[in-house]
């Protein structure tokens, strides 16, 4: 009886736990048993593995073989385990001669991979982490050749990772065997990948709406979440989408943290879009699973994959009322938390949320035209699927109006470009930064009194806008973090009555009854 190991690791939400895959072969009726809590998808990589060794030209033993995938209580789940499985039998019944020694010795290689039934490597989802646990601790990855791309980006960034690629079973043994080498993956191997065509959406593209762009450029930097109100038609849409034209550019620490989670999603990775800040848009049928996360594998939902990026919630409510509850608590706290019976995972969710809604159910409340045929009781109902609490929680309720025949001409109906905005934007965040370490948005509750005290005349105005509308604390401190944005962009050390004034303004739903 003899036993070998080979190391990998497994896919739980943005981390990748050690797995040592031991493979025993004894005497024995022929048989394979895998254990160590794996889910059925692993179970039947025994199928795949059998077939993967006969067509590569090795032997499958007929004796007893059991694989343990150690620790027995992290739950397992992919075909990642096809590939150390199958490397496993072959080192257990000496079918492979690898060195005891030296840089092919599987000690400290990992290996993944999902067979196919002639014994190629297919691709795997969520590898992103698991290369960069074993970069960290000083090992080597073999990875399936159609991964290559999306690792590509780690090695942008490190020049730690030692990461080789194959296209078979066979290449992979005779790598470790010796009879040939894969080489080392190197950015010039895997910058082959198309870049998207990028074009950009001016800001200056959408006419008039002063008083929205002032505000979308206020949202932008200070990453405050965003609510617009207006008729339909009225550029709400044109304005969200040009919020990532006014963006700075993300740093390499946070293009690699958003690559890890589209990474982890199974589908939403592309290699091609790394350093550009993720946009979501999800229809309004989307689910509270869809939104925050969740499902039988605690996939990242749509607020971690628009981490450092934007969420636009387009017709805000017509989304389902539970699946609005559930942005609540990440809005406040940046991460979620997914809990099921087996697994418990946390992703990042440091969104910036843009929304956009109709004032009333035919959305003509407020048109010059007048014909607006909602009762008050219809456009309370109607208003009242968003709630007080999440409401608290958008910094910036703006209007925006249809736009007057007269805003179509003249230059002056333009407004600033994006290109001018973004340079405001940059600015105001480079303040921040040097001041704070963070944006405004994300200023820690205890520290907003000592960077966002505004002088005693915005103090004055503060507080008799707090008794006339009935402020809720948590209103109190993002007005506040939306002055200290205000007076960041105007370049001024102090929070002045001006600057709290322009705050209150954008808190137009706070100033209305529902």
């Amino acid at each position: 009886m003899s036993i070998a190991t080979v190391a990998c690791r497994a896919h739980v939400g943005m981390h990748a736990p050690l797995v040592q895959v031991e493979v025993s072969v004894g005497r024995g009726l022929p048989f394979l048993s895998i254990v160590g809590l794996a889910a059925t998808v692993v179970k039947e990589s025994k199928e795949r593995v059998r077939a993967a060794l006969l067509h590569s030209g090795f032997e499958f033993p007929a004796g007893r073989i059991t694989v343990n995938l150690s620790p027995v209580d992290l739950p397992k789940r992919g075909g990642r385990f096809d590939l150390p499985i199958a490397l496993g039998i072959l080192f257990a019944t000496g079918q492979i001669d690898c060195p005891a020694h030296g840089p092919r010795h599987p000690g400290t290689s990992e290996f993944y991979g999902e067979l196919g039934l002639g014994g190629e490597l297919r691709p795997i989802p969520g590898l992103l982490a698991a290369v960069a646990c074993a970069s960290r601790a000083g090992n080597e990855v073999f990875i399936p050749k159609a991964n290559a791309t999306e690792v590509s980006v780690l090695l942008r960034g490190s020049s730690t990772v030692v990461a080789r690629a194959a296209d078979s079973l066979r290449a992979v043994c005779a790598h470790l065997e010796g009879t040939s080498v894969l080489q080392r993956l190197t950015t010039a191997q895997v910058s082959d990948a198309k870049p998207l065509e990028s074009f950009e959406l001016d800001l200056s593209d959408v006419r008039g709406q002063i008083q929205a762009k002032r505000a979308l450029s206020v949202a932008a930097a200070g990453q405050h979440s965003l609510l617009m109100l207006g008729p339909p038609g009225a550029g709400k849409s044109m304005l969200a989408r040009r919020l990532p034209g006014l963006l700075p550019p993300m740093t390499e620490a946070e293009s690699l943290e958003a690559a890890v989670i589209a990474s982890a999603s199974g589908v939403d990775f592309n290699a091609s879009t790394f350093g550009r800040r993720p946009v979501r848009a999800p229809h309004h049928t989307a689910s509270a699973a869809a939104l925050v996360g969740g499902g039988s594998r605690a996939r990242p939902g749509e607020i971690s994959l628009a981490h450092h990026g934007v969420l636009f919630l387009d017709e805000l409510l017509e989304f389902d009322r539970y699946a609005l509850e559930a942005l609540r608590e990440p809005l406040e706290s940046g991460v979620i938390h997914i809990a099921r019976s087996t697994l418990h995972a946390r992703y990042p969710a440091q969104f910036q949320l843009i929304a956009a809604m109709n004032p009333c159910p035919c959305g003509r409340l407020g048109d010059a035209s007048g014909s607006c045929i909602c009762t008050p009781a219809e456009i309370a109902r109607y208003r009242a699927r968003i709630s007080a609490p999440l409401l608290d929680r958008l910094d910036i309720h703006v209007e925006v109006p249809r736009v007057a025949p007269t805003d179509f001409e003249g230059e002056g109906a333009r407004g600033p470009s994006s290109a001018a905005a973004a340079a405001q934007v940059m600015r105001a965040r480079e303040r921040q930064l040097a001041r704070q370490g963070v944006c405004n948005a994300r200023l820690p509750e205890g520290q907003v009194e000592q960077w966002c005290v505004p002088d005693p005349a915005g103090r004055s105005v503060l507080e008799r806008a707090m008794r006339q509308f009935g402020f809720s604390a948590r209103a109190r401190q993002r007005i506040l973090k939306l002055a200290r944005t205000i007076a960041d962009m105007g370049g001024e050390a102090v929070v002045s009555a001006s600057h709290v004034s322009e705050a209150l303004s954008y808190r137009m739903l706070d100033r209305r009854s529902l």
